[in-house]
């Protein structure tokens, strides 16, 4: 096929915004990298997927790297190297414990993700225990809690109504006995800030505990445990520029103490002892190894530690301002596109992360960043976002209907019941923003220049 001059791409990374308000975006690994477009040529990669997975910021890389040659064994060595490590992977329990502004007496137990670190807590809740969750939350909030009695929340429209909501089902509960609320502190898909400390006051007014889902919060916001009073924080090394396969349970330690170890076996054991009738006794540890059997992952957990310092020292009111910025420009430019609807629960003036989803009339979402991807360059995301109730609801379809993460659910020009969805953080440039806006308005006007198809359920150009 032949191809038009693609206006909306832009090969170099364009200087960034002189508003002195704004800092540059913090370096992160991969910034330079080229990707073939289906039409000819090569563009500097624009990662607009940040909500799903950021990159490694570049001092969490060099922090790795510098650290790697010293590897060794934690908690079991006497050599040196393994006394480093030991050293390293505690030093990072407290350099998390300080990001988040723990409690004394709180736990820091470290897990593979936020998926691990809520199905983890939901391991250690008291057998009479009732879960509360909105039907918004991302599938890893909302999955967990199978042993558990579980009432779901509809979804609010307002914050005040998510408060309100939550009092209600709290209050009404039956039998009155222990409960738990779990609750996101920014939405994966429409990149809202909930009420965090407003719900945490009403859950312990009713004698309820709260966890965070701080996944897409913690990246883009500080987070106070003291502050929001909340009773446990999760999230993920790999959403917060340390992609190394780990993340964080902190909170209060009766529950994770009082509970059999997540998993069983070396590091979680102070002791075993065979008995006399030939089977064995456990003491198991009271700390946060008692739910970290097993080698830890040290590096996964150094370069938490390593995203911690680095987004602390940039300083969060700067990150936050710089953010401010992008989601500015690309909801102004979404705006002047009256074919494009933005998804949203609360409304166009709520505070948000930079996470925005929206669908585009006449196009199916699969096939839209498909060619965002082959002809601009741009990684975005499509599909329900492992939110399926919440997506539907914005759709405005049946909250039942069935849908897979990510996939596509119908041919290329049909209708979905899917969206596209935009997230962008500390180390996107002024450039990746203004392409894509350019490339949306782009496509809208112009279609796309290739033709594409169906292959292995994703929308993919048509190269025969």
């Amino acid at each position: 096929m032949s191809a038009r001059p693609n206006t909306a791409t832009v090969d170099t990374v364009a200087a960034e915004s002189a508003d002195p308000c704004c800092a540059a975006p913090l370096p992160v690994l991969g910034r330079d990298v080229t990707v073939p477009l289906v039409t000819g040529g090569e563009v500097t990669y624009a990662a607009l997927d940040y909500a799903a997975s950021a990159p490694a910021l570049q001092r969490v890389w060099d922090d790795v790297a510098a650290y790697a040659p010293y590897y060794g064994s934690v908690h079991r060595g006497a050599g040196y190297l393994s006394q480093l490590s030991t050293d390293l992977f505690e030093n990072s329990r407290a350099t998390v414990a300080e990001f988040l502004d723990c409690r004394p007496g709180d736990q820091v137990v470290f897990t593979r993700s936020t998926t691990d670190s809520l199905n983890l807590l939901a391991a250690t809740i008291p057998a009479d225990c009732e879960v509360f969750v909105f039907e918004t939350e991302h599938h890893a909030s909302l999955l967990p809690w199978r042993d558990a009695r579980v009432t779901y929340l509809n979804a609010p429209r307002t914050p005040a109504q998510a408060v309100e909501t939550l009092e209600r089902a709290l209050a009404d509960r039956d039998p009155y006995g222990p409960a738990l609320v779990c609750v996101t502190g920014a939405s994966n898909v429409t990149g809202e800030l909930w009420p965090v400390k407003e719900l945490a006051a009403a859950a312990h007014a009713h004698g309820a505990r709260i966890v965070l889902d701080a996944a897409q919060l913690a990246p883009h916001h500080p987070v106070s445990v003291q502050e929001l009073d909340v009773d446990w924080v999760a999230f993920s090394g790999h959403k917060l520029y340390a992609p190394f396969g780990s993340g964080v349970l902190a909170g209060r330690a009766d529950w994770l103490q009082d509970s059999e170890p997540y998993l069983a076996g070396g590091g979680a054991s102070r002791k075993v002892a065979r008995r006399a009738d030939g089977g064995v006794d456990v003491e198991w540890h009271t700390t946060a190894a008692r739910h970290e059997a097993g080698s830890p992952n040290v590096i996964g957990v150094y370069s938490i530690a390593s995203a911690c310092k680095a987004l602390t020292e940039a300083g969060f009111d700067s990150l936050v301002a710089r953010e401010r910025h992008l989601i500015a420009k690309v909801r102004e430019g979404l705006a002047e596109v009256p074919e494009v609807r933005v998804l949203s629960l609360f409304g166009d003036d709520a505070p948000r992360v930079g996470v925005i989803s929206f669908v585009v009339e006449g196009w199916n979402s699969s096939h839209f960043a498909a060619a965002l991807s082959a002809e601009y360059g741009i990684g975005v995301r499509d599909g329900l976002f492992c939110a399926h109730p919440l997506v539907r609801t914005l759709l405005g379809s049946d909250p039942q209907d069935p849908g897979e993460c990510g996939a596509p659910e119908a041919a290329p020009g049909e209708r979905s019941l899917n969206a596209i969805r935009v997230s962008f953080g500390a180390g996107t440039p002024d450039e990746h923003v203004e392409r894509f806006v350019g490339a949306v308005k782009e496509l809208v006007r112009d279609g796309a220049q290739w033709k594409y198809r169906t292959e292995d359920g994703r929308c993919v150009p048509d190269r025969g």
